[in-house]
């Protein structure tokens, strides 16, 4: 049974770790309160600022629901159907973590020069964002057994409503986290939304920034998107329920006829097509469009490659240190101050880039000057813009572990917190690995918030790409962008090898 208090050190971690994750909310509330309430009523009240929040919403919504909906179809497959090399199809799924989403649209239009508005958001957004649902679930499948299914068909229910009954609300907390993740990101991406020319509150707050500069309507229109981020995260708690534990006996992939699986392959590969297949192929399309290709300069690009791994590593590991109190406790009490606690943790995933590395200087510049411009303000930027990734799947992964494992524990001599270190958060660690490795994918393709927070004279491969494309240099950048790819799927390739979601062939 759940302990009605949770234990005061994990509060005071808890709440330690949310705050530093709320200081780009404490930014956003200092520029909105200078503008007044005058000025925030007409900003909200206009008209553009009501077909943005629309769009946003309704991409979102979208995207969030095909992403479910393909994803937990796809990890079905992987896990509960006998496939041909599992392992490689398992990665192929991963790789779109690799491509970012700027990066994917930017290879179709390559290809489709007209590709524009809801539709071409919708389509390659969903394809860059299933992998948020299929790992996690796929890990929650090979937790599940299959045995209470067959239970369940011996009763008279059909094979759908037998899966609906038994096996999903056991798979539903990391079905419910992966799209939690997608609906933040949708949320919060900019690159792909504007380069497809669809107008959304992350858009508009860019415009604000760079047309006028204007910090406070910019700031009125990121409270908004702040807003509806809490509402997400809110209605993601509401429906989500703790799951049973899974039985100790794997399910075993089930052999289908050849014509089944033939139908079932074409929706595993549908993401990796869209999100990575095509866009790298508009990209080699236009290197070797390129009149001349510029010479490499190998220094420079190994120079990138290692400032962009390092930080991904400092940022996963400082994101999964704060993310662990968070979702200890999310997933093991209930109440007002865990969900409030939790909320806070999760918005800075919400917030466009260029938001958070602005509020960073601010709070740079006010309160430790001297590391203003130094890779420990940037590294704090990628963990306030990603700490939900592993809030996310570590909260899923502790919510498996029965907590009467821990009660005994401690009937053989241990405290609280040596009994939820070694029993709790080692059950949960393939979890607590994926949550890294989300975050270091994430950092590596992160741009807006790296150019804001970056030392002089440190790059990354997002940078170095970046001041290439704006320039039109597009045969030049296209060794970063390569690079970039395969640096990036470094991480997506462990993630196919973590520990539950990767399957023995059978």
């Amino acid at each position: 049974m759940r302990p009605l208090r949770a234990p005061t050190w994990l509060v005071v971690c808890a709440v330690v770790a949310a705050s530093i994750a709320s200081i780009p909310l404490v930014y956003l509330a200092v520029r909105a309160s200078e503008a007044g309430i005058t000025t925030i009523a007409e900003t909200l009240g206009r008209g553009r600022v009501l077909q943005f929040t629309l769009n946003s919403l309704g991409l979102a919504a979208a995207v969030t629901l095909a992403s479910l909906v393909v994803g937990t179809a796809v990890a079905w497959v992987l896990t509960r159907v006998r496939v041909p090399f599992p392992r490689v199809w398992l990665l192929f799924s991963a790789l779109p973590l690799a491509v970012p989403s700027y990066l994917a649209s930017y290879g179709w239009l390559v290809v489709f020069p007209t590709m524009n508005g809801f539709f071409a958001a919708w389509l390659l957004m969903t394809a860059v964002c299933t992998p948020y649902v299929t790992l996690p679930v796929a890990a929650a499948f090979r937790a599940v057994s299959a045995d209470m299914e067959g239970i369940a068909r011996t009763l008279g229910h059909g094979p759908v409503r037998a899966f609906f009954a038994v096996t999903w609300p056991q798979v539903r907390p990391a079905a419910a986290a992966g799209a939690l993740l997608v609906c933040l990101y949708t949320l919060s991406d900019f690159g792909l939304v504007s380069m497809l020319r669809f107008q959304t509150l992350t858009w508009g707050i860019n415009a604000a920034y760079g047309a006028s500069f204007d910090r406070n309507q910019a700031a009125i229109l990121a409270l908004l998107l702040v807003a509806i981020a809490l509402i997400v995260v809110a209605g993601e708690r509401r429906s989500r329920k703790f799951a049973p534990a899974g039985s100790a006996r794997m399910a075993r992939p089930r052999v289908v006829s050849r014509t089944f699986l033939l139908a079932l392959l074409p929706l595993v590969v549908a993401s990796p097509l869209v999100g990575v297949a095509i866009p790298l192929g508009g990209l080699a399309a236009r290197l070797f469009q390129a009149e001349t290709l510029r010479e490499i300069d190998p220094t420079r690009l190994l120079t990138a490659v290692g400032s962009t791994l390092g930080v991904a590593v400092l940022a996963a590991v400082c994101a999964v240190v704060l993310a662990l109190p968070i979702a200890a406790l999310a997933a093991r009490y209930r109440g007002r101050l865990a969900m409030t606690i939790e909320s806070l943790g999760m918005i800075g995933h919400a917030l466009p880039g260029i938001v958070v590395g602005l509020s960073l200087v601010f709070f740079a510049l006010a309160v430790v000057p001297s590391l203003y411009q130094s890779v420990a303000v940037l590294v704090f930027g990628y963990v306030v813009l990603f700490l939900p990734k592993s809030i996310g799947t570590v909260r899923a992964g502790i919510s498996a572990v029965p907590p009467r494992l821990a009660s005994v524990a401690r009937t053989l001599g241990l405290s609280p917190w040596q009994a939820w270190w070694r029993v709790t958060a080692r059950l949960a660690m393939p979890s607590v690995g994926v949550g890294a490795l989300l975050v270091a994918i994430a950092t590596m393709k992160e741009l807006p918030a790296t150019l804001l927070l970056r030392p002089t004279g440190v790059t990354t491969l997002a940078t170095e790409l970046w001041s290439r494309t704006v320039i039109f240099e597009f045969g030049a950048a296209a060794p970063y962008a390569a690079a970039l790819v395969l640096v990036a799927a470094l991480p997506a390739v462990a993630l196919s090898g973590v520990r539950g979601l990767a399957r023995e062939e059978l």
